[in-house]
């Protein structure tokens, strides 16, 4: 199977997105993750668990939202929303792992936090969330990412990348598993290619045959 090139924003620093103007907004969110030494089916390493969220829309992103900076620095801001959607989590500076600037007509700078959690307290984050005041409204539920491939290439991640995510959401994810060192870059490409191939399968039987 081929690979995909992994998708990549334009990344800056955060002093520099600290110095951009009143016309872009900021978005922070946060991506918890824990070690997992657990197997799935007793044969599968689960290496790591990733947490993200079904979103209200419908899409999968991570916790997190816009801050007014006018009133809130990131990370300020970046609890606040966390504690409507968690509950029980707060993330500082040094969690900072990225900022970058999104593609399209709206002026957008995507930063995102990253803090390593033992498994222990990311269950915990999970059954916090539940009680939370966005559970069910805002926030449709948590859900780990699954870092494996199964034999058929598809299942696993791959699959997972197949889902529809909310702007920056997928690249940061594929971006954070990169600088992180929990995921080598070609199977990440691997894992994105065998997902395009899946879409691109999907979509050719919903179109009619030509004549």
């Amino acid at each position: 199977m081929s690979t995909a090139a992994v998708p990549e924003l334009k990344q800056i620093s955060r002093v520099e997105a600290m110095r951009l103007g009143p016309g872009w907004s900021h978005s922070c969110h946060a991506m918890l993750y824990a070690a997992n030494p657990g197997q799935l089916f007793g044969r599968i390493p689960m290496r790591f668990s990733v947490l993200m969220q079904m979103r209200f829309d419908g899409l999968l992103g991570f916790p997190g939202g816009f801050v007014d900076r006018r009133f809130w620095s990131l990370e300020d801001g970046l609890n606040r929303v966390l504690g409507l959607g968690l509950g029980c989590l707060r993330l500082t500076e040094a969690d900072y792992l990225s900022s970058h600037l999104t593609e399209g007509p709206h002026r957008v700078v995507a930063h995102l936090y990253a803090r390593q959690l033992t498994l222990e307290q990311l269950h915990a984050v999970e059954i916090s969330a539940v009680h939370s005041r966005d559970h069910g409204l805002e926030v449709l539920g948590l859900v780990r990412v699954p870092l494996y491939t199964q034999k058929d290439r598809v299942g696993g991640f791959p699959n997972f990348l197949s889902n529809a995510f909310v702007s920056t959401a997928k690249c940061q994810l594929l971006f954070a598993l990169k600088v992180l060192n929990m995921m080598p870059e070609e199977k990440l490409a691997e894992a994105l290619a065998a997902a395009t191939e899946k879409q691109k399968k999907a979509l050719e039987k919903l179109l009619p045959a030509s004549s």
